[in-house]
């Protein structure tokens, strides 16, 4: 699949330093992008709904110095 995107000369200049500076063209300059925005994103989904099941069955946070101890650290 390819598609094309209209830029004005200022993004097209930072998307071809972006590329060359990474030794990558730039249709791989943007897929990586594109797929790094989306994986961040599933991340940041993921750790929501974590952390609403973490409050939702009553758990709570303690220092970490608490484990510490636990663990003869």
């Amino acid at each position: 699949m390819s598609f094309s995107i209209r830029l004005n000369a200022e993004e097209k200049k930072l998307a071809e330093s972006y590329a060359k500076l990474h030794s990558m063209s730039l249709g791989e300059a943007f897929k990586r992008a594109l797929f790094e925005r989306i994986e961040d994103e599933y991340d940041i989904e993921i750790a929501k709904d974590a952390y609403s099941e973490y409050i939702k069955e009553g758990r709570k946070s303690r220092p970490i110095t608490e484990m510490w101890s636990e663990l003869d650290i």
